[in-house]
């Protein structure tokens, strides 16, 4: 199953739509018979692809060799591609046999009580290269079974080979992380609604067609037949029809929903011009990419051509692809030759011979990665290889993925000579050092951030990094950021800004909360919400109160995955609401038990009602699935300090410093502990430590002046003072501090 990161759905089904009220529309062709039956109440309904079958015959017969049109099935006879004659397959300790009983298909295969269970296939997912199964589950649910059908090779395969999953585990098949509804089902059929129910966690998802039919990428139909079949009719503008022939970027937005990386802001599309109204796009970081912007992860082509130089230049999907068969319109360096000069498919220009594996454009430009395990998909950042970077920050290329043998040096000394010493500037020569996060990261990345020439996603996603620079010139750039064209960029410097102190961005952001994009909006509303809404200014009340409620809906419309509960835990706990913040991580938890962040925030909520026992618990399982976690042994330590354990608070401090932790908080608190045992050398130590980690900060600083001062070792104390006076000099309760030593 693809593993989206968007927001999920539900079951209702064999059932189309069924309506009250409807009406006989003519077909497109005025001179054809009648085909469709549309609702009268809607003013623009979906009538499903054979209505369009009467005027566009051409498209329809190409839609149906599609893998549009065969996204989902009901399993039968002529759909299910797997051998069901009783055949086995025996992989990472469990078995599943394959059969048809009364003519229905089933599987046996473990359950999520760790026991074998026949389940009856209602349905197909996809066709090639696999083709899944999905059965179904109380509460609406479908899930999707792991083993799957290797429909190019013939055989029944694991996707995720070598992985040995626990029943209750939630990337077990009859987990959340397999769950049709939650992870896939937008994508596969069409005016699919998931239709969430909160309270019983349950669904009742409905479809118009089962599969991914004209309608999915233009939009409802019936306003369009009935347009087209006025007399005297011109064009059906403003219809709500969408010429997908029409720019790039309204091309890849129709397109973005299914193969983007995402999240869903809402059930209700908005369908504007901007795709951040409707969807919030993964950029280009190293999260699920390689640091320059490579795919590593699955991206479903939205990141990798939004960066590309081909879609800057006005290259469209449809360009290369039959928009309704799918297929690619050429084959081999033919396709791209249709735009490229002939030059460009010589041995001049690749260095190996025509018509050979390495003579092919694709191999060079679109490296191909495997995902769920036998599904071969290319780059779309179309890219030149730039053996050189691998050198330095050991990213991929293409050539020594072909010349396994062959270093990087090699391949980067070959381009060399070929291609001269010198590179073509790609974003990547600033996006790779400011991934680093080191002390020459920042100039690259505020460069990048600034050039309004390079693609929207690669600037974002320099922004996102800048969160983690904590410096003025950082804050400056985004802080310019939230005022650029592009609303990626304005909505991942808000993102960005939630780092850095309220007094450094409030007015500067304050317009956002207006800002003409949904998605930017939201941010903004987010931020002011962690920050403290009475930051929010008398005449933008208003604004962030509707921004406010946008963001709750959008958190409110994911509570089936596990995030959205989580997401909306964390907005709760900020706003004080500790008990509704609690039942929403432990519905998070429950949906996802290796999200032990929210194990971390549960214990906090916890704390904040004076359930210190509850705390502790959680805590002590969230160190059980993941020991190496500083942060967790910190939050145990000032627990058990609140709770008068102060020999244990010590012993987990004493773990925080072994794991080498980063956090200056800790090595404070640890100090302020060990100096009121009177450990006066150790405190030291470890407020130094401390103080290496984060010079300007103020509690630190604080500790140590006061820490000198009751040894009499005021040099020192002055030295720590002096950074004091000049990060915070107006604060009351250093002034006599000051005083006594001079300053």
């Amino acid at each position: 199953m693809r593993q989206q990161k968007t927001i999920p759905l539900y079951i209702v089904f064999g059932l189309a739509l069924v309506y009250g009220a409807s009406v006989l529309l003519e077909g497109c062709n005025p001179d054809k018979p009648a085909t469709t039956k549309v609702e009268a109440e809607t003013p623009n309904a979906f009538v499903g692809s054979e209505a369009c079958q009467s005027c566009h015959a051409n498209q329809f017969t190409d839609w149906k060799q599609s893998d549009h049109f065969l996204a989902m099935s009901h399993a039968s006879d002529s759909t299910v591609l797997g051998d069901f004659n009783n055949t086995t397959h025996i992989a990472d300790g469990v078995t599943s046999k394959f059969f048809k009983r009364d003519g229905k298909f089933f599987i046996n295969t473990q359950g999520n009580d760790g026991r074998n269970h026949d389940y009856e296939v209602l349905y197909t997912f996809g066709h090639f290269p696999l083709q899944q199964y999905l059965v179904s589950f109380p509460g609406g649910r479908l899930q999707s079974l792991r083993v799957s059908w290797n429909t190019r090779d013939k055989k029944w395969f694991n996707q995720y080979p070598g992985q040995t999953i626990h029943h209750r585990d939630w990337l077990h098949w009859t987990g959340a992380s397999q769950n049709w509804n939650t992870m896939c089902a937008s994508c596969h059929s069409t005016d699919l609604q998931k239709n969430y129910n909160y309270k019983e966690d349950s669904f009742q998802t409905t479809w118009h067609e089962i599969s991914v039919g004209c309608e999915s990428c233009h939009g409802a139909g019936s306003s369009h037949i009935k347009l087209v079949s006025t007399p005297g009719y011109v064009n059906d503008r403003g219809s709500g029809f969408l010429d997908i022939r029409s720019t790039p970027q309204l091309q890849l937005n129709a397109c973005a929903p299914c193969h983007a990386r995402k999240a869903n802001i809402s059930a209700k599309m908005l369908n504007t011009t901007e795709i951040m109204d409707d969807l919030i796009p993964q950029i280009i970081s190293n999260e699920f990419y390689f640091p320059d912007g490579q795919i590593r992860d699955e991206d479903y082509e939205y990141g990798s051509f939004a960066q590309s130089k081909m879609f800057h230049n006005n290259v469209k999907c449809s360009n290369c692809h039959n928009p309704h068969s799918g297929k690619i319109k050429a084959e081999g360096n033919n396709l791209c030759m249709s735009c490229h000069a002939p030059k460009y498919n010589t041995k001049e220009h690749h260095f190996h011979g025509v018509d050979t594996e390495g003579g092919q454009c694709i191999n060079c430009h679109m490296p191909v990665k495997t995902f769920m395990g036998n599904d071969h998909r290319r780059d779309h950042s179309f890219r030149v290889p730039r053996p050189d970077q691998s050198v330095v920050y050991g990213t991929p290329n293409t050539c020594t993925s072909c010349h396994t043998g062959k270093s990087d040096t090699w391949a980067a000394d070959a381009v060399k000579k070929w291609y001269g010493a010198k590179r073509a500037y790609h974003f990547s020569d600033d996006l790779l050092p400011g991934s680093q996060l080191t002390d020459k990261s920042e100039k690259h990345l505020i460069k990048l951030l600034r050039d309004t020439l390079q693609p929207e996603i690669a600037r974002a996603t320099a922004a996102y990094y800048l969160e983690s620079i904590q410096s003025m010139p950082s804050v400056e750039a985004l802080r310019w950021a939230t005022s650029d064209a592009r609303a990626m960029v304005r909505y991942y410097a808000i993102r960005a800004l939630s780092s850095f102190p309220p007094e450094l961005w409030h007015q500067q952001v304050e317009k956002n909360l207006s800002d003409k994009v949904r998605a930017v909006r939201i941010a903004t509303a987010e931020l002011y919400h962690r920050a403290g809404a009475a930051l929010v200014s008398p005449a933008a009340r208003s604004a962030y109160a509707k921004a406010d409620a946008e963001n709750k809906k959008y958190m409110e419309y994911q509570t089936d995955f596990a995030v959205g509960n989580l997401m909306l835990a964390d907005y709760e706990l900020q706003g004080g609401n500790h008990l509704r913040a609690i039942e929403l991580y432990i519905r998070g938890l429950k949906k996802d038990s290796l999200a032990n962040y929210a194990r971390l925030n549960l214990s906090a909520a916890y704390s904040s009602v004076g359930n210190n026992q509850a705390s502790l618990q959680i805590l002590n399982e969230a160190s059980v699935i993941d020991p190496r976690n500083d942060r967790i042994y910190y939050n145990l330590a000032l627990l058990q300090y609140e709770m008068g354990n102060v020999k244990i608070a010590e012993e987990n401090f004493k773990k925080v410093m072994h794991l080498g932790s980063q956090n200056p908080g800790a090595y404070y608190n640890y100090g302020l502990l060990l100096q009121q045992q009177g450990k006066l050398n150790d405190a030291e130590k470890v407020l130094l430590r401390g103080f290496v980690l984060e010079p300007q900060a103020a509690n630190l600083n604080y500790a140590l002046t006061y820490l000198y001062i009751t040894q009499n070792q005021l040099e020192k104390a002055k030295k720590h003072a002096v950074i004091l006076q000049r990060v915070d000099p107006a604060n009351p309760a250093y002034q006599e501090m000051f005083t006594s030593l001079g300053l």
